[in-house]
C-alpha cells in the first residue's frame, strides 16, 4: 500500500514509529496526526517567514526613514507592535478558548495579517513622509491585532491535533525553514542588482501571499472539538492576583528586569536612523542588516536555550551587559563618525539581536520555572499586563528622539540595558532546587 507524501515527510522529519502511540490526542487526532504535521509546518513556515518580511525592528523602519516619515513614527512601530499583539491576549482568550473548533480563528487572523501586508505594499508604492508613517502605523496595529488571534488559538490547536513529542518538531522545523528564506532575502536586498524599495515592497506583497496561503492550509487542519469551559480572562486574573506584587519582591524584581530589558526591542529603529542620518549612503545597507538579525537568531537561539536551562538570571544578565554595550558602541560611533563603514552597523545590530534573543529566551524559562503551578497563570497575567501597559508608554521615545535628537534615546536605552542587567543579578536562581 502507498503512502501519502504527508506520511512520507512526517516520518522523515519525526523518525516515526509506526507502533508508536500517541500519548496525550485522541486516537482519532492520531490517525490524522501525519496530514496535521505537514499543515502545521507548512503554515507555520509561511507564517514566520512573512514575519521577516515585514519585521518592524528592521524593515518597516528602514522604509520609514528612506521615505522621510517622522521620528515619532519610528518610536511608535516596535511599541505598538509588541502591545498590539500582547494586550489583547488579556480580554480576549477568554472568548477564544470558548469556541469548540479554533481553527478558524487562527486562519481568519492569518488572512487579517496578509491583507495588512499587502497594504503596507500599496501604502509604500503611493506615499510617503508622514502620510506613509500613519498608513503604516495603522497597518501595523491591524497586523498585531489579527496576530494576538492567532498567538491565543495556535496553542490550542497545536495541543489538540499534535502528540507532545511531535510539537517541538514542527515549530522548530518551520522557524528554520523560515530563517533560510529571511536570509536568501536578505542576500537579495544585499546585492544590490534591484533598487531595494522594489524588493522591500515584493517582499510586502509575498508576506501577504505567505500569511494567505497559511489560513488556507490551517483550515484543512481535522481538529476534533475540544473543551469549551475553563478559559479565563487574564486582565480579570492579574487584578484578582495583585497582591502578588507586593508580597512577592522576586516578581516585582522579574517584571522591572523585564521591562528595563524592553529596550532590546525598542533600539533598532532609532539605531537605522542614526546610522542614515550620519552618513546618507548607509540606507542602503538594509539587506546587511536583516542577515544580520537572521543571523543572530540562528546562531545564538541554542546556546541561550540551554544556558538558559542551567540559568536563566544569568541569561538576562549577560543579555543586558551585551546590549548595554552594544548601544553605548553605537553612541561612540556617531559621535566619532565611524559610520562611513559598511559593516559597523550590520555588526552593532548583530550584538543587539544577540543579546535580544537572550532576553526572550530568559524571560520566558526565568517566569516558568519561578512560578509554580498554582501562581503560574498569575504570575504570567500580571508580567504581560504591566509590560503591555509600559510598552504603550514606550512610544513616548519617538518624542523624545525628535526633540533631543537619536544619540540621546540610544543612550537611554543603554541605560536600561544595564539596569536591567543589574536587576538580573539580584533575581534567585530558579533552576537550582
Amino acid at each position: 500500500m502507498s503512502r501519502s507524501p504527508s506520511k512520507i515527510a512526517f516520518e522523515m522529519l519525526t523518525a516515526e514509529d509506526d507502533g508508536r502511540v500517541c500519548k496525550d490526542i485522541p486516537e482519532s487526532a492520531c490517525r490524522d496526526q501525519p496530514q496535521n504535521f505537514v499543515s502545521h509546518l507548512a503554515a507555520l513556515s509561511f507564517s514566520k517567514t512573512a514575519d521577516g518580511l515585514v519585521d518592524a525592528k528592521l524593515v518597516l523602519s528602514w522604509l520609514l526613514v528612506t521615505l522621510g516619515s517622522p521620528a515619532i513614527f519610528l518610536g511608535l512601530l516596535v511599541p505598538v507592535r509588541e502591545a498590539g499583539a500582547l494586550l489583547p491576549q488579556l480580554f480576549t482568550a477568554a472568548f477564544l478558548r470558548s469556541l469548540s473548533i479554533r481553527k478558524w480563528a487562527w486562519a481568519l487572523g492569518s488572512l487579517v495579517q496578509g491583507c495588512c501586508a499587502i497594504g503596507m505594499a500599496v501604502a509604500a508604492f503611493y506615499l510617503e513622509g508622514a502620510m506613509l508613517g500613519a498608513a503604516i502605523l495603522a497597518l501595523v496595529c491591524c497586523l498585531a491585532l489579527a496576530r494576538s488571534v492567532c498567538s491565543v488559538s495556535y496553542k490550542d490547536v497545536l495541543g489538540k491535533t499534535l502528540d507532545k513529542s511531535k510539537r517541538g518538531t514542527a515549530t522548530g522545523a518551520a522557524s528554520s525553514v523560515a530563517a533560510g528564506l529571511i536570509i536568501c532575502y536578505a542576500l537579495i536586498l544585499a546585492s544590490n542588482l534591484f533598487e531595494k524599495k522594489i524588493v522591500v515592497m515584493t517582499g510586502f506583497v509575498f508576506a501577504g501571499l505567505f500569511w494567505i496561503f497559511a489560513a488556507l492550509i490551517f483550515s484543512k487542519l481535522t481538529e476534533e472539538e475540544g473543551a469549551v469551559e475553563g478559559g479565563g480572562n487574564a486582565f480579570q486574573v492579574a487584578k484578582e492576583n495583585f497582591t502578588y506584587l507586593r508580597t512577592d519582591r522576586q516578581l516585582r524584581l522579574f517584571i522591572l528586569t523585564r521591562a528595563l530589558l524592553i529596550a532590546t526591542a525598542l533600539a533598532p529603529p532609532f539605531m537605522i536612523l542614526l546610522s542614515t542620518v550620519a552618513n546618507e549612503s548607509n540606507y542602503g545597507q538594509l539587506g546587511l542588516l536583516v542577515f544580520a538579525s537572521s543571523a543572530a537568531g540562528l546562531l545564538s537561539s541554542y546556546f541561550w536555550g540551554r544556558l538558559a536551562d542551567r540559568s536563566s538570571r544569568k541569561v538576562l544578565l549577560f543579555s543586558g551587559l551585551i546590549a548595554g554595550s552594544v548601544l553605548l558602541m553605537t553612541c561612540f560611533a556617531a559621535n566619532a563618525e565611524l559610520f562611513s563603514s559598511v559593516w559597523l552597523m550590520p555588526l552593532l545590530i548583530f550584538g543587539l539581536m544577540l543579546a535580544h534573543q537572550g532576553v526572550r529566551l530568559g524571560r520566558a524559562t526565568h517566569l516558568v520555572d519561578m512560578a509554580d503551578p498554582q501562581t503560574r497563570a498569575a504570575y504570567t497575567a500580571l508580567s504581560n499586563t504591566t509590560i503591555g501597559i509600559l510598552l504603550l508608554l514606550a512610544s513616548g521615545f519617538g518624542l523624545l528622539a525628535n526633540y533631543f535628537g537619536e544619540i540621546v534615546v540610544i543612550a537611554v536605552f543603554a541605560t536600561l540595558s544595564f539596569l536591567g542587567a543589574a536587576g538580573a543579578y539580584q533575581l534567585d536562581e530558579v533552576q537550582t532546587d
